[in-house]
Order: structure tokens, then C-alpha cells, then sequence
């Protein structure tokens, strides 16, 4: 958790019972006006409605991006099992205890079609080789050089550093699309609200691994 002047920024897992009660437990605790989400429109709606991509979705995302959507949407899916949470549930609860509260709840994430096609431009074949590889020492191997940590709790900030220094090493692409561009378009829309309401309360909820990013942005302006 950080703070930035009339911002508080939580970090979750979108598949950690930690995180549903931290987020719980802030808004119950401090009634946040602003409620802002790593989330864009048309995730809302699809974790709401449970809706699964369609083949008519290609045409936004384009084939590639629409299968990695797929498969990352099947990881996280068996990875909430495990722990017994649906991925997102944590934004789930801040949009219902916000509706309960009256408080606003603003969607500050990079529109999703956007980040796929920009990935799928942008990943080389070296980084898709990678994966490959990575894929096959994780799942058949049973190898990994990610250090183990309990799925049900918010890794702590010193493993997060060291995970995304080893994706930004790994693959530069995917770091640069996913975690790098989405912290500065999370941190601009932040930094409006910001300014637009300087005496409310406002709450972010982001994933983990982009709170420090968006933090050290905000500080910079």
C-alpha cells in the first residue's frame, strides 16, 4: 500500500483471498470517494457478465492476441481454483462496496484491445521461442526459476521487483506492453483525478506488480 498526496494505492493479486479482504477491509474503514480500477470498459462488463471471448472478437484483437486473452484467461482461471477465488474477484467487491457508498468508480486502465495489438506488433521471435521453452520446463519439467510463493497472499515487493526484472530481462516486449506502458497510462489518469478532485478521498486498486511502477511515476509527475 502507498500513498500520494489524497491517493492510496493498493496492490492485489487478482486471485489472493488477501487481497479481498485488504480491499475490503480499506473501504469499509476509510469510505473512498474515487474508487479507480486497473480495469477498461470492456473488462467491467466481462467480469460482471462472465462473458467469454468470441470468435466475432478476433476482429478487435486480431487472432494472436485473441489467443494469448484465451490462454491467459485458462491460467488464471485453474490458478483462482486452487485458492478457491475467481481472477478479479477483489475488483468485483470495490465496485459493489462502492456502489453501496456512493462512491465514484473510475476505469483507469489501457483499453485491451489496444495492449494485445500492441504486443502482438511488438513480441519477437526470440521472446515467443522463450515462452516456448519456459512453457515446457514449467509444465513438463516441473522446473521453474521463479521463487515459490503462497498463491493466496500478495507476493511480497521485493519478489514483485525481482519476477519483473527477470520479465524485463527475459522479454523486453511483453514488459515494455504490459507492465511498463499500461504503469504510465494508469498513472496519468490517476494524476487527473488527482488534480480534479483534490479534496476527496481516492482509492486505487492495481495489480501488485504495477504499484511501485505507478507510485514512482505519480512522484515524478
Amino acid at each position: 500500500m502507498k500513498v500520494y498526496k489524497n491517493l492510496t494505492i493498493v496492490g492485489t493479486s487478482h486471485i489472493a483471498r488477501e487481497s479481498i479482504l485488504e480491499v475490503k477491509n480499506f473501504i469499509l474503514n476509510n469510505k473512498p470517494e474515487i474508487i479507480a480500477l486497473e480495469l477498461d470498459k470492456k473488462r467491467l462488463i466481462a467480469l460482471f457478465d462472465k462473458r467469454k471471448l468470441k470468435l466475432n472478437n478476433i476482429k478487435d484483437i486480431g487472432i494472436k492476441g485473441f489467443l494469448i486473452n484465451l490462454i491467459g484467461a485458462y491460467i488464471e482461471k485453474k490458478l483462482g481454483k486452487l485458492v478457491g477465488v475467481s481472477p478479479g474477484d477483489e475488483m468485483k467487491l470495490a465496485v459493489n462496496l462502492g456502489k453501496e457508498y456512493n462512491a465514484k468508480i473510475a476505469l483507469i486502465d489501457q483499453d485491451i484491445s489496444i495492449t494485445l495489438k500492441n504486443l502482438m506488433k511488438r513480441i519477437t521471435l526470440k521472446e515467443k521461442l522463450r515462452i516456448v521453452i519456459d512453457i515446457f520446463k514449467g509444465f513438463i519439467l516441473r522446473k521453474s526459476d521463479m521463487e515459490p510463493f503462497d498463491l493466496r497472499k500478495v507476493p511480497k515487493e521485493e519478489l514483485i521487483v525481482k519476477l519483473i526484472g527477470q520479465v524485463k530481462e527475459r522479454y523486453p516486449s511483453i514488459y515494455n506492453v504490459l507492465i511498463k506502458e499500461r504503469n504510465e497510462h494508469m498513472a496519468k489518469g490517476l494524476y487527473k483525478i488527482i488534480n480534479d478532485n483534490k479534496d476527496k478521498k481516492i482509492l486505487a486498486i492495481i495489480g501488485a506488480g504495477h504499484e511501485r511502477g505507478v507510485y514512482e511515476i505519480l512522484q515524478r509527475n
